[in-house]
């Protein structure tokens, strides 16, 4: 597996295919080349793609990391444990060194990658042509919680770093689930694209499939089959796709239906509707409804101006005043 970035990146194929469907996948390597990164070979002498440790809260779990070194110079490698993440869009990364959020120790509240320890050997030095294999343990808390906890073991030299997965299960009741949430369409024909979320509401890891299914004003339009997901989906994470929409109509109003599926788990559906207009259409639309609708508005001032003035009651006309007597003046002469 190619080196990770901080936060770092586990390589697609080692976690979606090989974590959940046991595909071989490469050792963790570094960008450079010259050492990799994985794990050591079971009694059976064949190749893991990655650590795989089960047991019950408040156990102890053992596994060995293998360190090839294949330059011609030696290799200081770090070791650590790390939690494993979804990003927001999907993809898998693990806890930088000194995130909280992987602070070590086995308290239950910990993650996962703080159960891991390399006990002294957190430093290992690998001569030129040589391989080193390097045991650690995995304390479970008598608290944690049943169910898929992710983590990694991360091996680092100057700068670069290379990431192994560990999939750690905890004995106990596990449940499978899943709901697909926000579903909209944007554009329409060919550039048609479905953007949805994923989430899992679970204690174990899923492999989802999604099936789109649409109806247009004149029956079904063509959707899309069951195909997979391209993203392990951890416990309790949530995750924003998107994919293209090849069979969208290029003008029509669609109700669209989305069903997730993942091994052991309920299907779980989610509509939405959309006008589908061809390109611009949709701003000219827009912007001609909004001048119509300016019109209608100026319209019908004016005919409540009219009505108003046409229903007004007559004013009473203005009766002239009298003209008030002049006072007369006692003892004038005449």
């Amino acid at each position: 597996m190619r080196v990770l970035s901080t936060p770092t990146r586990l390589a697609a194929a080692l976690l979606a295919a090989a974590a959940l469907h046991g595909a071989p996948a490469p050792a963790a390597a570094a960008d450079e080349p010259g050492w990799t990164a994985g794990p050591a070979a079971g009694r059976a002498a064949t190749p893991r793609p990655y650590f795989y440790l089960a047991g019950a809260a408040g156990s102890v779990l053992e596994d060995r990391l293998t360190l090839a070194n294949s330059g011609d110079r030696e290799r200081t490698l770090t070791l650590r444990g790390a939690d494993a993440y979804n990003t927001p869009d999907g993809a898998l990364a693990v806890r930088p060194a000194g995130d909280g959020a992987a602070a070590a120790g086995a308290g239950a509240g910990a993650g996962a990658g703080g159960w891991i320890s390399f006990g002294a050997a957190t430093t290992v030095k690998v001569p030129p042509h040589t391989r080193a294999v390097v045991p650690f343990t995995v304390t479970v808390p008598p608290a944690a919680a049943p169910g898929d906890h992710p983590a990694a073991v991360v091996a680092t030299e100057a700068g670069h770093e290379a990431a192994v997965r560990v999939h750690l299960r905890v004995g106990g009741p596990t449940l499978a689930a899943l709901t697909v949430e926000d579903v909209a369409v944007h554009g329409s024909g060919g550039s048609a694209v479905i953007r949805y979320a994923l989430v899992n509401r679970g204690n174990v890891a899923l492999a989802p499939e999604l099936a789109v299914r649409a109806e247009g004003r004149f029956g079904e339009v063509p959707g899309r089959a069951a195909h997979a997901v391209p993203v392990e989906l951890l416990p309790g994470r949530r995750v924003e796709l998107s994919e293209p929409w090849p069979g969208a109509p290029a003008l029509d109003r669609v109700a669209l239906t989305l069903t997730a599926t993942a091994p052991g788990a309920a299907p779980a559906t989610a509509r939405a509707s959309a006008w589908l207009l061809p390109g611009g259409t949709a701003a000219r639309l827009g912007a001609g409804l909004l001048a119509l609708g300016t019109l209608a508005t100026a319209a019908l001032l004016l005919v409540r101006t009219r009505r108003t003035r046409r229903e007004r009651p007559p004013e009473p006309p203005v009766t002239a005043a009298a003209p008030a007597p002049e006072p007369e003046l006692t003892g004038a002469s005449r």
